[in-house]
């Protein structure tokens, strides 16, 4: 599900038209979704938090998570009232952590999650600026699913459909601001 099709929002579009298409990065055949060109536009970039805080603020979210950029993921959790869980790569977060490899659109990565931030019963949201092929969103997922929480929704910017990333979400609504160009 998308907010496109879910209604006409007025802020969509700015949203879409303030999302920069780079291809060929970082490698031939790959069309980047550069988000910085949003968030360059306070306006855009706080009607697309506020599409997000409408979405959650009253579904009991309790935890956050975002893997690496930590754009999207903390002012959602501070407005809705939920704690904020940073997903990183290897090695950045100090003591005991979950690991989970995955593959990337262009390569393979691993997000790693501190023990003892999620616990059971907890009811997460996992953000993402772009799903892709959906290996972030799903290793997101794993990583909190092995804690015990219960992944309510996975939400993001951009989705590039023709990737098929929805397919790695184990059946888990996903809700998506616009499409790639």
């Amino acid at each position: 599900m998308s907010a496109l099709e879910t209604n006409d929002d007025p802020r969509i579009p700015t949203i879409q038209s303030r999302i920069r298409v780079v291809p060929n990065f970082p490698k031939p055949g790959i069309r980047f979704q550069d988000i910085t060109t949003l968030l360059l536009d306070p306006k855009a970039f706080k009607d697309t938090i506020d599409l997000f805080i409408e979405r959650y603020q009253c579904k009991n979210i309790t935890v956050v998570a975002e893997a690496r950029g930590f754009i999207f993921g903390p002012p959602i959790a501070l407005a809705i009232g939920a704690k904020f869980v940073p997903m990183r790569k290897p090695n950045k977060l100090p003591g005991k952590v979950f690991r989970q490899e995955y593959d990337l659109e262009y390569g393979s990565d691993c997000l790693e999650m501190h023990v003892g931030a999620v616990e059971p019963g907890d009811r997460a949201l996992v953000v993402d600026d772009l799903i892709a092929t959906g290996g972030t969103l799903h290793a997101a997922m794993n990583l909190l699913e092995r804690s015990g929480a219960e992944v309510v929704e996975c939400s993001c910017v951009i989705e590039i459909p023709d990737l098929k990333g929805r397919d790695k979400l184990n059946g888990k609504p996903l809700y998506v601001l616009v499409e790639s160009r």
